[in-house]
Order: structure tokens, then sequence, then C-alpha cells
């Protein structure tokens, strides 16, 4: 694979806190929206005379809404037990990633507008003594860099004493920024996309059921077992809503292959929707609570036209933590689904189940080539649960994989669960225009990743997040890993299951 222009940071014996290195990546930027791309989502199609007015302003509305905004933006101590938490500072090295620094760079203008000292020293020329700063070109730029070098994974906040999530004042600083029109063209063509044609890829009707019955055809040739890829199928039990990378990209179609392999198998009726074909919900990235209900209710729409009875959202990390947080008060109530059934539910938590009760015959052996580790994804582990108990978020896929293969082992305690690191493309990052930044940011999943290969001799990242697998998939040959090491925990599950029989 072609390779950018940029140095791959080294990885030692154990994880090192860098040298500070001051500005390196100030010039790291996403390409910003084109006009017609904001103006979809309701933005301004670009900066107008009097974007500075309008940026305090917008601030401000968003700091009245949210006492938890206000909150984090006061009480900062600097006490710095954030600094050396971020992926981005341990791979880059620059302050400005440090998470108590990104958020200065929007708490300086808060305190300038929104404080009453910053409104009385400002009109004296003194609002430097309070760290406060009034809104320029020059502090909007620093916006669009640093506040994009942030996949609001929420790793600092496990380690603040104050609980302040550095994800909710990025959100907030992205949509004060989208709100004047210098978005991100990343994610606001993509959610333009879902609300043209239904998915992030921009991908019809038409093309999607041509996959699906090419998926179909493709079991039945390796199996000889007929399963089911449906769409749009009214009165099914179980509508499936999964990120679109599943329908069409390694490692991603295998996991759906085996959520399809696993409903045939327990005797399940499900169905896709090419209405709402896409589980990934990219409003949450941009802060835009107003287009995380857009998206949302394409969901609902869909599940009540088709009168399904159940709602499982596929492997994708910020697809559940957005179904489990937030789609009863953007789209709810779910009242209209069998009430024996949560809305949402994960397809960990349904084939967990599964297995528990028997409906599943699972063949370990059928993975013993996989020597096979697995990644907590962020939005799943410190933005969710699963099942009816405390922490099953980490239990439960553990579980599935310990059904599906023989050889499992655990990366270092400090770096997996609620302490986990990101992959480091997340928050909307995924995009080659910030691939030196996606590939200095896992430098800490990549060390810990070494280590359980050296220890354990993996060769399988099982994972259940489409950008994980994406973001892996790509930066794993900078770090000497094949880029197939990456995998679905459903792909093993794909391989395990015996269709046609039953324990």
């Amino acid at each position: 694979m072609a390779k950018t222009e940029f140095d791959t940071p080294e990885l030692g014996e154990f994880q090192l806190t860098p040298k500070l290195h001051d500005g390196v990546m100030a010039h790291s930027q996403p390409y910003i929206a084109k006009p017609e791309f904001q103006e979809a989502l309701g933005f301004p199609g670009e900066l107008e005379d009097g974007w500075e007015d309008r940026a305090v302003t917008r601030l401000g509305e968003l700091v009245d809404g949210s006492r938890a905004l206000r909150v984090f933006l006061d009480s900062c101590v600097k006490c710095g037990a954030c600094t050396d938490k971020c992926h981005y500072y341990l791979g880059t090295g620059d302050p400005l990633n440090m998470p108590v620094a990104r958020q200065d760079l929007l708490r300086k203008v808060y305190r300038r507008y929104h404080t009453p000292a910053g409104k009385v020293l400002g009109k004296i020329g003194l609002a430097g003594l309070i760290g406060a700063a009034e809104m320029n070109k020059e502090v909007l730029d620093q916006w669009y860099s640093y506040f994009h070098q942030c996949s609001q994974c929420r790793r600092c906040s496990v380690f603040c004493p104050y609980g302040i999530d550095t994800a909710e004042i990025s959100m907030a600083a992205r949509e004060v920024m989208d709100s004047i029109g210098q978005g991100q063209k990343y994610c606001n063509e993509i959610i333009a996309k879902v609300y043209k044609i239904g998915n992030n890829l921009g991908l019809p009707e038409p093309a999607l059921v041509d996959t699906l019955e090419g998926l179909e055809e493709d079991v039945k040739d390796e199996t000889g077992v007929d399963v089911k890829f449906p769409v749009d199928v009214k009165g099914a039990d179980v509508l499936l809503i999964t990120p679109s990378a599943d329908f069409f990209a390694e490692p991603h179609i295998d996991g759906l292959i085996g959520y399809a392999k696993v409903f045939h198998q327990a005797g399940i009726s499900w169905t896709l929707s090419s209405y709402a074909s896409e589980a990934a919900n990219f409003g949450m990235f941009i802060g835009s609570l107003d287009n995380m209900q857009k998206v949302a209710e394409r969901i609902r729409t869909a599940a009540l036209e088709l009168g399904v009875k159940r709602i499982v959202v596929g492997e994708c990390g910020h697809a559940w933590r957005v179904a489990y947080s937030f789609w009863n008060t953007l789209a709810g109530p779910f009242d209209f689904l069998d009430p024996n059934y949560p809305a949402p539910q994960h397809i960990i938590e349904f084939t967990h189940d599964l297995i528990q009760r028997g409906a599943l015959t699972l063949d370990p052996s059928a993975n013993d080539e996989y020597r096979v580790t697995f990644h907590d994804s962020c939005n799943v582990a410190r933005a969710s649960r699963m099942g009816n108990r405390p922490g099953g978020q980490f239990v439960l896929p553990r579980e599935v994989i310990k059904s599906s293969v023989n050889h499992f082992f655990d990366m270092a305690p400090e770096t997996i669960h609620e302490n986990t690191f990101c992959c480091g493309g997340g928050g909307g990052l995924l995009t080659d225009d910030l691939m030196e930044l996606r590939v200095k940011g896992a430098q800490p999943r990549m060390q810990a990743l070494k280590d359980v290969v050296e220890q354990n001799q993996v060769n399988y990242l099982a994972a259940i997040c489409a950008i994980c697998k994406s973001q892996f998939s790509k930066v794993l040959p900078y770090y000497g890993h094949p880029m197939d090491m990456i995998g679905s925990v459903h792909g093993l599950v794909s391989n395990a299951i015996q269709l046609g029989t039953k324990q």
C-alpha cells in the first residue's frame, strides 16, 4: 500500500510518554466541506462576514442548553491527570493534543464571552489575565486542526477526577464550526449521502440487493446451505441495522455473513431495510443533535413500515453508542416492538443469548489457525453497556469469541476494558487526508498488540466496530503486521457455526 510522507512512531519495550514537540501536528487538517454538503445539513455553505459573532452566539446557545458542557468548561483545575492519556498525544508529542490543552482552545473563548469576568476584562483589553481570548481566524484555525485530532474516545475522561468529558467539548467545537460554514468534508458528505440514499456509502437499493444476492450464492457454494440475506421483508421478527461497510469490504463482510448464519441456524426471520440501511450516525461526530435525530428517525420509520418485533445493531462502535444512549430520546419510544426485547439489542447480545440457550452449534476447532485477541472499541467500552450486568460490554464479546475459538489472549489489562486505547481513526477522522494522524494515533494500541503478539503469537485482532476494522486494515502494515490480521467477531462465529445442526 502507498504510504504518505511521515515517520511511523517506533514501538519499544513498553509505552513511553513522549517529549514535547510544540506545533508538530498544527499542519494536520481535514478537507473543508463543500457548500452543497454544508447546506444539505442545514448549515451555511462557507464562512461569511460576521462569522465571529455567530460563532460566539452559537457557543453561548450550546452552553446555555447543556448544563454538563458548562460544568466541563468551568471545572478544570489543570491537575494534569489527563495529559498522557490521549493516544494522539502519545503518538505525536504535540502538547495541544493533551486533552486539557485541546479543551482550552474552546475554553478561552468561552471565558471571554460567556463568563462575567471575561465580559468585564475583555472590554478593557485584559481578558488574557483569566486565560480568555477573542474569537478570530487564528483561533478558528487552531480549532479546526486540533478538534479534528480528537476521536471523542473519552479515555481521558476515565482518568479525570472531575469527570470532564472531552468528547462533549470536541463535539461542541465542531458544531460551532459547522454553524458558521467551516465543517469537515468527510463527515458532512457522509451524512448527506444518508439523507439522499440511505447509507454512508451512497449504495442505492438495486446495488444493495445485487450485493446481497451475490453473498447468498457465495455462502451456498461454500456450505451447501441456502442462507438468505433479505431486504425489506415485512413482518420479519428482526430488523438488522448494520454499518454499510458490512455490505462490501473485508473484513466487515465476514461479519455480515456471520450474522446471517446465526439468524439462519436459530430459525429467526430477519431483514435489512433499503431505506435505513446504515447503522452509523455521524451526526454525533459533528455534535449536531438535529442531524443525529434525523438519521435516527429513519430507523424508527423503517421499523414501523416493516412491522418488525426487534431491532438488532451490527458490529459498529459509535452506532451502538447512539442506539444505546440516544435512540429512545431522539426517535423513541419504541413501544411498538415486542416488550420482551429491549430496543435496541447489539448483535453480540443476540448471539450470546442464543449460545447460552443452546440454539447454536459452534466448533471452535474451525478457527484453530487463529490465535485471537480482542480490541475493546471506545464507544462500546466507555459509552454503553450490553446485557443485564455492569461491564457486560467487556464480558459478552469475549464469551462469544471464546465459544468460537480455542486460542484467546487478552492484551495488557491497562490497555483494555474501560482503559482501552482508541484505534486512532474514530470520531469522524477515518479519512485519508488525516492518515498521518491516524497512524500516529494508533501507536498506543499497536504497542499493546506488539506485546501480546510477542508473548502469545497472536495473529487475529478481533473487533466489533466498523471504523476500528477499517482503521486497522490501513495502519497495521505501518507497524509490520498484515492488513488482514484484523477481523470481525462474527467472522469467527461464521467459521465456527455448524449450519443445519443444533446443540
